[in-house]
């Protein structure tokens, strides 16, 4: 496992080294769908606790904390070259006090050591399963993690099967420059790990199925 998330992290570093000084600024017309998922979150208004795992570049968190004045924010990445620019701009926005990141393997993190946090009311992934190789590790992982009463929300792109075949082609080819691959089984792999849990599920395609917009709800 120590070796594995060496290599991704050094593989994460150095496609994003450059990358992350523009990565906000490109990424935002297609990664469709994050601020919906932001703006759905309703955190426990006074306390509550939010994480992001795969935060990048601290955007989702900047907008979480601004959206949501009350609560603690907390983010895990692999990448130093991504979470050294999510520093900065956290800093720079002045939210230092309640945005906290770490460096930490998506699928076999331990919060209570980053953060000295156990679980959270809100955790969110934001267009980084497609990204992450043990991306059904990371799914139960999340949920370990939610506090009772809790929720884990997932925005990532779908199979565009309303959308012309050319365009999924081209965008399916697009992606795999990045190492981004649609994991096309979401949907199963969620539906059993709600039903095995006992947890509300909703599954919503955004955009003719472009992307998608899912939560699994845990009792309070």
């Amino acid at each position: 496992m120590i070796e594995a998330t060496t290599n991704a992290a050094e593989a994460m570093d150095k496609m994003y080294r450059r990358q992350r000084h523009i990565y906000d600024l490109t990424r935002k017309f297609y990664l469709l769908g994050r601020d919906t998922l932001i703006d759905s979150l309703a955190p426990p208004p006074t306390g509550g606790r939010v994480l992001e795992i795969g935060c990048g570049t601290g955007r989702n968190l900047i907008r979480a904390a601004r959206r949501y004045p009350g609560v603690l924010c907390f983010g895990v990445d692999i990448s130093d070259e991504m979470l050294t620019t999510a520093r900065a701009e956290i800093a720079r926005t002045g939210l230092s006090s309640r945005i906290r990141v770490a460096r930490g393997d998506a699928s076999d993190f331990d919060p209570a050591a980053l953060f000295g946090v156990a679980d959270f009311d809100r955790i969110f992934i934001s267009y980084a399963l497609s990204m992450i190789p043990p991306w059904r590790e990371t799914i139960a992982r999340a949920g370990v993690l939610l506090a009772p009463g809790g929720s884990l929300r997932i925005v990532d792109f779908g199979d565009q099967l309303d959308l012309p075949a050319p365009f999924r082609l081209a965008l399916r080819n697009w992606l795999e420059q990045f190492d981004v691959h649609p994991r096309l089984t979401l949907e199963a792999e969620l539906t059993a790990l709600a039903d095995a849990r006992g947890l509300a599920m909703d599954f919503t395609p955004l955009y003719r199925r472009y992307a998608f917009l899912a939560s699994l709800q845990t009792a309070a």
